[in-house]
């Protein structure tokens, strides 16, 4: 029995080994491409650069909206967060604590908004989106990002609030402390993996998302950085070079942003899937 156990555990270490490269391996192209002219890179793809090719770094921050563009990014990245983190928490907090029959209903309104995929009602929201005249603008894709992420929110945020004793609350209350100050004060302070777990999901979408500011953001308008960077892909020839550039400075925010949540993240999705 134990030579069999140890035989399944070398076997799941050595599957998940390949899986860890084939993961690894789009990342490595990405990186090695970048530092790579755009000659090189149609020579030979996978080859390791020779010398560090930098000019199209240069060529990224000097010559195109890049800038603006990772700005852009920035800014509807983190007023999304911002949003959600001030909209998301109270929204479940006030459903779990209060049995009532709206609140279920409201509940289950949420969840039924999980299950339509954001292409069916695409066409409606950006005629929508044009006609509150939100369309050209970054208000317009930051309103869907916090309104389509209600529903998983309010899921991941119930589900941690379960294992939250309310006598904490109940013992602040006697002591004079407002609703809003027992949430904000207490509550809120003990859901971090929670929130942490939500900033993670969420940011790394609306930061590598393409279709919605697409799609709401005309041509002649600021682009997202993702949008900027497909800009450089073209029906006849492509400038893999910036492409795998302006990629390679995508990633770092996102993976200095993961490292920093990465235990908070763990736990919260942890403790989403075991409570309740």
């Amino acid at each position: 029995m134990k030579k069999q156990k140890s035989m399944l555990e070398l076997l799941i270490f050595a599957l998940t080994l390949v899986l860890a490269l084939i993961f690894f391996f789009p990342i490595y192209f990405s990186l090695i491409s970048a530092f790579k002219s755009n000659g090189a890179i149609m020579r030979d793809a996978i080859a390791f650069p020779t010398s560090l090719y930098v000019d199209s770094f240069v060529y990224l921050w000097t010559k195109t909206d890049f800038p603006r563009a990772m700005v852009n990014s920035i800014i509807l990245t983190v007023t999304s967060i911002v949003a959600m983190i001030l909209v998301i928490p109270m929204a479940a907090y006030a459903i779990e604590r209060t049995h009532k029959k709206w609140t279920n209903a409201i509940y289950v309104y949420f969840l039924a908004g999980l299950m339509i995929p954001f292409q069916v009602y695409m066409i409606p929201l950006f005629k929508e989106m044009k006609m509150f005249g939100l369309y050209g603008t970054l208000g317009a894709p930051i309103l869907i990002y916090v309104s389509g992420s209600v529903g998983f929110g309010v899921l991941l945020y119930t589900s941690f609030l379960k294992g939250i004793p309310q006598e904490i609350e109940e013992a602040a209350e006697i002591d004079g402390c407002s609703r809003y100050g027992i949430f904000w004060r207490i509550v809120f302070p003990l859901l971090g993996p929670c929130t942490a777990s939500l900033v993670v999901l969420n940011g790394l979408g609306i930061w590598n998302d393409f279709l919605m500011p697409s799609l709401v953001l005309p041509s002649d308008k600021p682009k997202t950085m993702i949008v900027e960077i497909f800009g450089f892909v073209g029906e006849y020839a492509s400038q893999w070079d910036m492409v795998f550039a302006g990629t390679a400075i995508s990633i770092i925010p996102v993976l200095i942003a993961f490292i920093a949540l990465q235990k908070y993240f763990v736990k919260g999705i942890a403790a989403g899937a075991t409570k309740g």
